[in-house]
């Protein structure tokens, strides 16, 4: 029979298509695998070579201070000397003595070094923990814009017809996304709570450190995460009224308003 034909025909495309994917994704897992070392490498041969440059200067730093050390030292030697020989000559009968060996011992010499010596506030190798730290905090934010265009490419990866469009609650839960919000961008009326998740309007201003990303003239603040593709999410809210709003990042360069300009 003919629809018999047909399906043992579509038996086989699927048979096919599971052979592809299982291919596909294999190698995708062998390619993402090594990508990933090769990362991994590279931030490994980055930390050697801040932690050999930081020894090198540690060592560098530490021998000047030994040797200024040490000829300070020798100076101080050199005076202590001289001021004995001078006491001695004091105590001498011999004036002939006296009148031809006190000039050579009669003055201290200044310290030739003690107030040429100028110490910087004790920060040290502070700023270069300063930099790593600021590096690392760059490297989360690409890793996790990163990681959304991955997950969301793994999730495009769908062999057979899309589904229909969701048009009831239970449909649109399958696309819903958590949304924590970012302090750096919170405006200091807002008060962040319940990990990141409740925003309160505050009379008084919040604390927050300065930050090029924080919103100052709208009491405005962003999601954490990067939103693509299709996503769905609830928002309670008390009080007078709330704009919710799917903005570029780049809104807060522009200090706009999520009520105009938003997309």
């Amino acid at each position: 029979m003919k629809i018999i034909q047909d399906r043992e025909k579509d038996v086989k495309l699927l048979q096919q298509e599971l052979e592809a994917i299982n291919v596909s994704a294999d190698k995708t897992v062998e390619d993402s695998e090594e990508m990933f070392s090769q990362m991994i490498r590279l931030i490994q041969k980055r930390r050697s070579e801040v932690k050999q440059q930081i020894r090198s200067q540690q060592e560098a730093e530490v021998s000047r201070v030994q040797e200024l050390e040490e000829k300070l030292q020798q100076e101080i030697n050199d005076l202590k000397r001289k001021d004995a020989e001078r006491k001695q000559l004091l105590e001498t009968p011999d004036h002939s003595r006296f009148l031809h060996d006190y000039p050579s011992v009669s003055a201290l010499s200044e310290s030739t070094h003690s107030s040429s010596i100028s110490i910087r506030p004790r920060r040290h190798f502070e700023d270069v923990t300063a930099a790593v730290k600021k590096s690392r905090d760059q490297l989360q934010d690409v890793l996790r814009d990163a990681w959304t265009n991955i997950s969301l490419a793994i999730t495009d990866v769908d062999v057979l017809l899309p589904e229909p469009e969701p048009t009831t609650r239970a449909e649109f839960l399958k696309y819903s996304r958590e949304i924590t919000l970012d302090p750096n961008t919170a405006n200091r009326c807002l008060l962040l709570s319940d990990g990141n998740r409740k925003v309160t309007f505050m009379d008084q201003q919040q604390s927050y450190p300065d930050h090029p990303d924080r919103f100052t003239d709208w009491w405005q603040v962003l999601s954490k995460e990067s939103l693509t593709g299709r996503c769905y999410w609830e928002v309670e809210w008390r009080g007078v009224g709330v704009y919710v709003a799917v903005s570029y990042k780049n809104i807060i360069a522009f200090e706009l308003w999520f009520n105009r300009n938003i997309i």
